[in-house]
């Protein structure tokens, strides 16, 4: 039989494990990248126990577990440091059965990268159209025009997905969330707990990451595309009489480390993530704000799925049938989820409803905010076909 051959728009991290699901499988992947070079543009991401469940399927658990760093209690806080719910980690690795790691954005993009053949990745080529029906991608590459012919392409470019303004063009686009964030990896040498911290319309969390780095994020509710000249003032403005450790987690940051950007998602669901032979993944299929830490873990459990089954024999249109089966119900809930947490977090802003909110979290037995807090990494990678 005929060697299979998939393209995937997008090396993003679902890109990539997407490209790597489907290398395992047996099928010859070319993933093609806009960036004139591979990088992945941020600080640090949380992998839930779903996530690394995930990795665990590509066979890379063990190096990102190497990478990351695991074990950090924490929990929920009010903006002056009392506690509304602590969450042990020990406890929800015991219920869970894996661990959350915390991983630098840049070190699980190279793990992925180094785990795929030499000569898969394309970079500096912009995927413009697909042909659902021929599998054919139209694109450019360095100023001249590309196409390649695929049995299967993967939609994994992002929340302004090329692919899915042109094969889903009644889906509106990206809303503005209503919230701006900031965000920074650096290098901390004191113990942090993975932690978020909520104020009037505001909130800071904190992730430990592997070698001696924490991830630190801030969000405030506000207009979109407001910038100042110096976004690290900003932030020490906003947070820095925020109790311990946030102002001296500013105080050790550089100006040059911090990232703002608009948070955006899909607030219309796509009624169904394929079409023809063209599948979407990860943020192009269901971009999610980020307060369940969710948006990277939903796209790894994307690829992971299309991995299973994609198998080297399968039927595509049968394949992409149960990948949509699969994905689409528990990724646009989480992603409902996620908006709902961010209005009862972040967003909450009249004090009335803030001390309603954090007396029902301080009043809410550990054991039943754990279940809570573990419901949405509850998977299992599925059986491959």
């Amino acid at each position: 039989m005929a060697e299979r051959r998939a393209v995937v728009a997008g090396a993003g991290i679902g890109g990539l494990a997407a490209a790597l699901a489907l290398h395992r499988r047996g099928w010859r992947v070319t993933v093609l990248e806009r960036a004139p070079e591979p990088r992945e543009v941020g600080a640090g991401i949380t992998l839930m126990a779903n996530a690394v469940r995930g990795l665990d399927a590509l066979d890379l658990g063990g190096e990102v577990r190497r990478l990351g760093r695991d074990g950090a209690t924490g929990g929920l806080r009010s903006w002056d440091g009392r506690w509304l719910s602590r969450v042990d980690a020990a406890e929800l690795e015991r219920v869970l059965g894996t661990t959350a790691l915390g991983v630098h954005r840049a070190a699980l993009h190279r793990m992925l990268r180094e785990a795929l053949p030499a000569g898969t990745l394309w970079t500096g080529c912009e995927v413009r159209d697909a042909d659902p029906t021929s599998g054919t991608v139209l694109g450019h590459r360095d100023g001249e025009p590309v196409e390649l012919r695929a049995d299967l392409v993967v939609g994994a470019d992002g929340l302004r997905s090329a692919l899915r303004t042109r094969l889903w063009p009644d889906t509106p686009p990206p809303a503005y969330s209503g919230s701006t964030a900031w965000r920074a990896a650096i290098r901390f040498d004191e113990p942090v707990p993975a932690a978020v911290s909520w104020g009037p319309g505001s909130e800071f969390g904190t992730v430990p990451l592997g070698d001696g780095q924490v991830y630190w994020y801030a969000a405030i509710t506000a207009r979109p595309g407001g910038h100042a000249a110096d976004e690290l003032a900003e932030v020490r403005e906003r947070f820095g009489h925020w109790h311990d450790p946030v102002p001296a987690l500013l105080a050790a940051t550089r100006p040059d480390e911090v990232l703002r950007n608009d948070l955006y998602h899909l607030a219309t669901p796509l009624p169904h993530y394929v079409r023809g032979r063209v599948a979407l993944l990860g943020d192009a299929a269901h971009a999610m704000t980020p307060h369940l830490g969710q948006g990277a873990c939903q796209a790894i459990e994307d690829a992971v799925t299309l991995g299973a089954v994609a198998g080297p024999t399968v039927d595509v249109p049968a394949a992409l049938d149960a990948y949509d089966r699969l994905r689409r119900p528990r990724s646009q809930a989480i992603a409902r989820a996620a908006a709902r947490t961010a209005r009862l977090g972040q967003e909450l802003r009249h004090p009335v409803a803030i001390a309603a909110r954090n007396a029902m979290l301080r009043l809410t037995p550990s054991r039943t905010a754990l279940r809570g807090m573990a419901r949405h990494a509850d998977w299992h990678p599925p059986r491959p076909t």
